[in-house]
């Protein structure tokens, strides 16, 4: 059987899915450092600016699921974020179990300094803009299929393009 890249032992680095994801998400927040400490931001602060940018006024609950983050990775980032004046965090009126955050006006002016940012480190991605939108759609496919797994899935478990061996016809 062969594996990514080629690759025969089900073991090795190069053949793990996980290793490449790793490795390029390293690479990725590294690339976003030094265009992100002008603006004061970690890459985990810019990511939950990317989200307020699209929806100011977003719930503690909405952000942690558009984000992929459990309160306990939420709330310290939201703290930090809220202590640059970025963001307030205001009870709803209408249901106090509900807390919105909201951007402040520095929160908003720094929308325009980050502009630039995605075109950077698409640039500096080394892909097309046609490879870029095909490996975001993978990576969107790739996290939605391992989010909808079960937490037993045992590795004997044949991957969906496998046939299952009572539906393949006997060669005659």
């Amino acid at each position: 059987m062969r594996y990514l890249h080629g690759v025969t032992d089900a073991l090795a680095l190069d053949a793990q899915l996980c290793f490449a994801l790793y490795s390029a998400s390293r690479a990725t927040t590294a690339a976003y450092r030094p265009l992100l400490e002008p603006m004061g931001l970690t890459y985990p602060q810019y990511v939950v600016m990317l989200a307020l940018w699209e929806h100011d006024g977003a719930s503690v609950r909405e952000l942690g699921d558009r984000l992929a983050l459990d309160s306990g990775t939420l709330s310290p980032l939201l703290k930090r974020i809220e202590s640059l004046g970025l963001i307030t965090r205001r009870r709803d009126s209408a249901d106090e179990r509900r807390v919105g955050i909201h951007l402040t006006d520095a929160g908003r002016a720094l929308r325009e300094q980050a502009l630039p940012v995605p075109e950077c480190i698409a640039r500096q991605s080394g892909l097309t803009a046609e490879e870029g939108a095909q490996f975001v759609h993978l990576l969107r496919r790739v996290a939605t299929s391992l989010r909808a797994q079960p937490d037993n899935t045992h590795p004997d478990t044949p991957h969906p393009d496998t046939p299952h061996p009572d539906t393949t016809e006997e060669p005659r």
